[in-house]
């Protein structure tokens, strides 16, 4: 699906593509690709290089086009991993600004609506990947909130009873963390790239780069953040759950001694010999007696020595 975008006090979208509009496309299809490589002229390598998921933060040249590659957060609800990253292309040459996600994502339309209720205007393709940039960071945060959020909820869960599938939702939120924080050092180097590659006075906006770099450093921050944090609770449940082991193997080892008392007893009285009691009146009560006196007394040693 590809969209024209014109900024006029934001972008607005126009039917068909104008030279210096914004094309924007998501989850490409067949037709998409025809006219990006027929009509525009995009070459076939950069559309391939974007394809691949694990690709880093980087620029390529070929010919008179640029290609920019950056790391945006998406949500994932059918995946293990709720929160991961993937690659957006924007593609640019003299007339031409194209940008290209393999997924469908919740920034690029917000972004969008964002520069029309603000009314932002856009004036060229370098300050267009800044905002791109700046837009990550934003949802970057948003996403860790999110995540705060949902190990706040295991937390709760795991302190009622400790299960495999809390522990792996807080596994699975700590590779979306590790995600993020290779994603917003990426992007973070990438601005320095940029500047230099548009280093023309049409290009320099100042106070928009340096916005940006804030932006970008409070995300890292905040992921470091919640990295340590998620990383001290997973390590303090490990301890927990061997905490937990040891306990119950020492009340079984203790109600196995209580329960071999009576049976040690019943073992020598059932041996077939003589056992000095057979003819005393009432023998099998008293031994069934003696049996349950010796298995409370030790059951008051256990409970005093905290092993019970």
């Amino acid at each position: 699906m590809r969209k024209y975008l014109y900024c006029e006090a934001g972008f607005i979208e126009k039917p068909n593509w104008l030279p210096h509009c914004w094309v924007n496309v998501e989850c490409p299809t067949q037709e998409d690709f025809d006219f990006l490589q027929n009509t525009l002229k995009v070459p076939a390598s950069f559309l391939h290089d974007i394809a691949d998921t694990d690709e880093r933060p980087r620029t390529d040249t070929e010919g008179n086009w640029l290609l920019t590659i950056l790391r945006i957060p998406i949500q994932t609800p059918q995946d293990k991993v709720a929160y991961t990253t993937v690659p957006i292309g924007i593609i640019t040459n003299n007339e031409i600004v194209v940008s290209v996600c393999y997924h469908s994502t919740e920034m690029i339309p917000d972004f969008i609506e964002h520069t029309r209720r603000k009314g932002i205007n856009v004036p060229n393709k370098y300050e267009l990947i800044l905002r791109l940039i700046y837009s990550s960071a934003v949802w970057f945060l948003k996403y860790l909130k999110q995540i705060n959020n949902e190990v706040s909820c295991a937390e709760k869960e795991l302190e009622k009873s400790i299960r495999n599938e809390d522990l792996l939702r807080l596994m699975n939120l700590q590779k979306s963390l590790v995600y993020f924080n290779t994603s917003i050092r990426g992007n973070e180097t990438m601005i320095g790239k940029l500047g230099n590659i548009f280093n023309e006075k049409d290009y320099q906006n100042s106070e928009l780069t340096e916005d940006v770099l804030i932006e970008l450093k409070q995300a890292h921050n905040m992921v470091n953040i919640y990295s340590d944090i998620l990383t001290g609770t997973m390590d303090a449940f490990a301890s927990i759950i061997s905490n937990n082991v040891n306990t119950i193997m020492k009340r079984m080892t203790s109600l196995s001694i209580v329960l071999m008392v009576p049976t040690l007893i019943a073992s020598f009285y059932g041996m077939n010999v003589d056992i000095h009691l057979e003819h005393v009146p009432h023998a099998f009560s008293l031994i069934a007696l003696i049996s349950v006196c010796l298995s409370v007394t030790a059951l008051i040693i256990f409970r005093k020595i905290k092993w019970f």
